[in-house]
Formats: structure tokens, C-alpha cells, sequence
């Protein structure tokens, strides 16, 4: 930044081979002193900076309500600098000041713009590169009738201004990126809840000039969350709309851990990206691609699989229990569980946590105890006895019982031999006698299999927190696609165990045929056979098998052996990748 001149930031690889793609935080809306309702007194544009840079931020963008006060103010204070430094008069302290500013614009990419307040109190966000003229973006402003006298004022209420389809437009010619700014919340276009009809919120959100949606719900895992309501799959609803989330920042930092007012940094989105610029940053936002932003969660963590499990809800292959005793009838409960899930697709149980996601979980105290306990119990009630695998998980601090449950050869089963349980949807309850008929004809037309297992394919447990053939360089398996543990012919059809890298949940007896996308391609491949460990090009202990593109998406299949085990990954997008894997992507392209 600077007066008259244009200061562009040097690129973060000078390779011959060009820029490398790398994953960088950003925060694309903070508020300044420049907004009204800002919070702390005392705040200079440095503080903002410095906070920036603690928090580890690559980019982040001034967002004052209907203004851009806070980012003229910064840009006059960094002139009249440089303005003292080219006629040799500023003393230490501007001199300090000065090189400070210096060093964290290198750093940090510091992006203009405003969070407009449209008709009916919409907020919209307008993002610009960063040497967009002040005067330029006040008359934007002004073309969006936010009043003269208000416009340095940084007020979130200012009267009737455009409508909130005209804000897009005028935003997105301007060449800026529009945000609908917590658009899942208050003041936000898609707040479930508002006095306003269907066609208007399905244009408020698919309008070709809205770019982004900013919600306050991006780490969140469900059925019910607004990134899944906006994937594109509801027919009214086509467009698939990235969804990213900023901290709304009023303050450097959190008040406390419990504070709604959130400070720098407190939610932060990365991005994938071969620079820190505004034109990388808008190719980006502005693509189809989904997978190149990502929530930030920080260090990785161990995945908690109990909780991702109960955020996805009771279901017909899923149920919780918050405990098994028999006192209450808790363990008749978990019995018919089992019965039902043994006499259907199979499934998984889980003891000591509720199904609300929200509430913490029990756990059992002597888990131990507790799995012999109902290996007896499984063993002695039902006939005939289900394949059954029963372990523990730590989750918040506690363990819970998981019973796993393979869909049984034997059908029906019975608790008691005359109590015969299905399972339908999210209950569990006696079956009627035509059930039980259906149960009899079904285990008969699916007797006598010859199971064949494939050769590539070895049984093998839970993900290893980290898997190296040498020992030397841990690598992390990727976070989305899927891989296929298992599989058996029976009758003449395979029968693959999926694990979903999301959130390793392992589902059972999927068969081509009744696959989804892709894990039907991901079984195809695998039917088709895997390649041999000696015609990999290995890097290490990791390898690229194949890259596919469609317009704006790109998947890949990758490989890592573990020993004399090779674990194969189809569909990997590039918000599953890692900085080992992203280095390796880099080097086969």
C-alpha cells in the first residue's frame, strides 16, 4: 500500500515449475473502529495487524457496516508515512510504525470492502482487491443509496437503501466479490424463519452475481446443517453455493470462552491456493469447485467417531443408548437392537451417549466389564447367536460401547427364541408374522454362498492414526473419498465393506449394482483389479494412481502401503488432502 503506487506482494514459490498450491487461512470479515458498534475504544490499524498475525491469517478484509472508513483510515496513515520517509521527517516512533506496517502487509493480504445493509435489513458483504480507490467504493455505496452523511458513520441502519438482488448486481460489476454475510443467521438471506415467500429466498440465495454464502454453521456435521441444505440436491434449490464462515469480528479477541462476540480469527476458513492474491482469491470463490475451501479446526485432532455418529442421527442401521442396565429395561433394549439389526442390514450400536448430539455423554464406567457382560448376555438370549463384534471409543473424555452388528446368514433371529424383532427407520419392534415369512424367504433365496475374497483386498481395522512404511515420515490418510476394507463373492456377486473418510464409518455388503456414485466407481475399480505394489511409482510410502477432471472438479485416487498392506482411496478432493499429500499432487502434475 502506498501513495499512488501499487505494491504487489511476492509470490510464496519462484520454482520454474510455477506456483505451489497451499492451504491459507482467511478471515473475510472484520470489522474496524471504522464501524459504529465496534468494541473495544483505543484500537489502531496495527493492533488489527498484529492480532492477524497471531491467529496465523493469510488474508483478511475490512468489513465496516456501509462504509469503508476503517480501511481509508489505515491506507491515509500508511501514506502520511511514507509521505515523512520521502522527505526525511518522521521521527523513531513513525519510523517503528512505518516498517511495522511494512512487515505484516508482506504477510498479510488486507482486502477493502463493506458489509452493506440491503432493504429489510440484509446483510451483504463486498470484497475488493486491495488497491481499489476509496472513492471508487464510496460511490459504490452511494449507487446503493446509503445516505452521504452516513457513509463514514459505519452504522448498520441506514433507511431505505437497493434491494438486496440489485446489491449483488452492482457489487459483482464492480468487479468485487459478493458474500451474503451469515446468511444462516441474523440479518442473513437464507434465516429459516422469515416472513417471506419461497421464490424470494430461492433468488436471494441462486442469484448468478451471489458468489459465496457465509454461515455460522460450517463445522457443524448433520443432516440439518446449511452447507447440506445448499448442496444441490433439493430440485429447488439446484445450484450447489459455497459456504465459508468469518468471525464477524468487533474486537481483537474473545471476551471470554462463552461470549457470542466473537474476536480475530475466532472462525476462520482456509483456502487452496498457488498465491496470496486477490485475483487467486476470486478464481477460487467464484469456481465450482467446493473443495477448495474447508472449515479451519486447528491441529488435527483424533476424529471423535461416537460424536459424528450421534450429529448424524438415529437412523435404520444406527441407535444410542444411554445405558444398559437392567434395571429400567435398558438391556432388553439394547437386545432388540441387536435382533432387529441382525434380522435387517446390520448396524451399529452404541452405549453411554444419547442420540442428542448436544448433550455430553455418560460413557460406561467399567467398559471392560460391561463388553463380557453383553457378549454373555447376546450369547445366552438370542438364537440363533448374530455375528457380533463388541468394543469401546473414547469420546469427550469417556467410553462408550460400540456393538457392531453384521447382517445375519440366519434369519430370523429371536430373542428367547419366540420374540422375533425388525428394525424400520429409527424403531425397533416385534415383527408381525408376515415379516417373519419375509424374513425366512429371504435368508433361503440368500443360503449356500461361496464366499471368495479378493486378493488386493486383506482384511484390515481402523485407520492407523498414522501409517509409514519406513517409520521415518508420518503421513496422515486423506480426509474425504472413500476406500473399500473388504470384499467377498457370494453367489456370484462381491460384497464390499466402504469406509468413508469422512468420517470413518464403515458401511457393509455394498454391491456394485446398488452403489452410489462414487462408491460404484470406487468398486468398479476395484473389481476390475487393483494395481500390484511393484507397478506403483511410489514417493516414499505414498503414491498418485490416477487424476480425473470435469469442469471445475478434480478427484484423485491415491495409494500408502503399511507394511505389506496397501490402502487404496478413490475420490479424494482436494479438501482431503494434507500438505504431504498436496506435495505429492504438486510433483505429479
Amino acid at each position: 500500500m502506498s501513495n499512488g503506487r501499487s505494491r504487489k506482494r511476492k509470490p510464496h514459490n519462484n520454482s520454474k515449475s510455477g506456483p505451489s498450491r497451499k492451504w491459507r487461512r482467511m478471515d473475510l470479515h472484520l470489522h474496524t473502529p471504522g464501524s459504529g458498534d465496534y468494541q473495544e475504544s483505543n484500537v489502531s490499524y496495527l493492533d488489527i495487524l498484529r492480532q492477524a498475525e497471531i491467529r496465523g491469517l493469510d488474508i483478511i478484509a475490512f468489513t465496516d457496516h456501509n462504509s469503508v472508513a476503517g480501511f481509508a483510515a489505515m491506507r491515509k496513515e500508511v501514506e502520511r508515512l511514507l509521505w515523512l520517509e520521502e522527505l526525511g521527517r518522521f521521527d523513531p516512533e513513525e519510523k517503528r510504525r512505518l516498517d511495522e506496517y511494512r512487515r505484516l502487509l508482506d504477510k498479510i493480504l488486507v482486502l477493502p470492502g463493506f458489509e452493506f445493509t440491503a432493504t429489510f435489513g440484509f446483510h451483504i458483504l463486498g470484497i475488493f482487491p486491495q488497491d481499489t480507490p476509496i472513492s471508487f467504493l464510496e460511490h459504490l455505496l452511494l449507487t446503493l443509496r446509503v445516505p452521504l452523511d452516513s457513509l463514514r458513520q459505519g452504522s448498520a441502519t441506514v433507511g431505505a437503501t437497493a434491494d438486496v438482488l440489485t446489491a449483488y448486481r452492482v457489487i459483482s460489476e464492480a468487479g468485487g466479490l459478493v458474500i451474503a454475510a451469515h446468511a444462516n443467521s441474523s440479518n442473513g438471506v437464507a434465516m429459516r424463519g422469515l416472513d417471506f415467500g419461497g421464490q424470494t429466498r430461492i433468488a436471494y440465495t441462486q442469484d448468478p452475481n451471489l458468489h459465496v454464502l457465509e454461515v455460522t454453521d460450517l463445522e457443524k456435521r448433520g443432516r440439518y446443517t446449511t452447507r447440506r441444505f445448499f448442496d444441490g440436491s433439493k430440485p429447488e434449490y439446484p445450484r450447489a453455493m459455497r459456504c465459508i464462515q468469518g468471525s464477524d469480528a468487533h474486537r481483537l479477541t474473545r471476551e471470554s470462552a462463552n461470549a457470542k462476540q466473537l474476536g480475530i480469527g475466532d472462525r476462520i476458513t482456509e483456502v487452496l491456493l498457488p498465491e496470496v492474491s486477490f485475483e487467486a482469491l476470486s478464481t477460487v470463490l467464484k469456481g465450482n469447485d467446493l473443495s477448495l475451501t474447508r472449515p479451519y479446526r486447528g491441529p488435527a485432532n483424533p476424529i471423535d467417531f461416537v460424536q459424528v455418529a450421534r450429529e448424524e442421527g438415529e437412523s435404520i442401521v444406527q441407535a444410542f443408548h444411554a445405558a444398559m442396565t437392567q434395571r429400567g429395561g435398558h438391556q432388553n433394549q439394547v437386545l432388540r437392537d441387536v435382533c432387529a439389526m441382525a434380522n435387517g442390514n446390520g448396524g451399529t450400536i452404541y452405549i453411554g451417549a444419547s442420540a442428542n448430539p448436544k448433550e455430553k455423554p455418560v460413557g460406561v464406567r467399567d467398559h471392560s466389564r460391561a463388553i463380557d457382560r453383553l457378549q454373555t448376555v447376546i450369547s445366552n438370549k438370542l438364537t440363533p447367536e448374530p455375528n457380533i463384534h463388541i468394543d469401546s471409543l473414547p469420546s469427550q473424555g469417556v467410553q462408550i460401547v460400540r456393538i457392531t452388528v453384521q447382517p445375519g446368514p440366519d434369519k430370523p433371529y429371536a430373542i428367547d427364541d419366540n420374540q422375533f424383532y425388525i428394525r424400520d427407520d429409527t424403531e425397533t419392534s416385534l415383527a408381525v408374522r408376515d415379516e417373519i415369512v419375509r424374513l425366512i424367504k429371504t435368508n433361503a433365496e440368500t443360503a449356500e454362498s461361496d464366499p471368495e475374497v479378493l486378493p488386493p483386498l486383506p482384511p484390515i481395522g481402523q485407520l492407523p492414526p498414522q501409517i509409514s512404511a519406513s517409520a521415518t515420515k508420518v503421513v496422515e490418510p486423506p480426509r474425504t473419498g472413500v476406500e473399500i476394507v473388504e470384499s467377498e463373492k457370494r453367489k456370484g456377486t462381491y460384497y464390499h465393506t466402504v469406509r468413508d473418510l469422512r468420517n470413518g464409518n464403515l458401511i457393509k455388503n455394498v454391491t456394485r449394482s446398488s452403489a452410489r456414485k462414487l462408491w460404484h466407481y470406487a468398486i468398479t475399480k476395484v473389481e476390475n483389479g487393483t494395481l500390484k505394489p511393484s507397478e506403483i511409482a511410489w514417493q516414499g510410502n505414498i503414491a498418485v494412481l490416477d487424476v480425473r477432471k470435469k469442469d471445475d472438479n478434480v478427484w484423485y485416487d491415491l495409494a500408502m502401503r503399511e507394511n505389506d498392506t496397501i490402502h487404496y482411496f478413490y475420490g479424494v478432493t482436494d479438501s482431503g488432502l494434507n500438505d504431504n499429500w498436496l506435495a505429492l499432487i504438486e510433483k505429479a502434475q
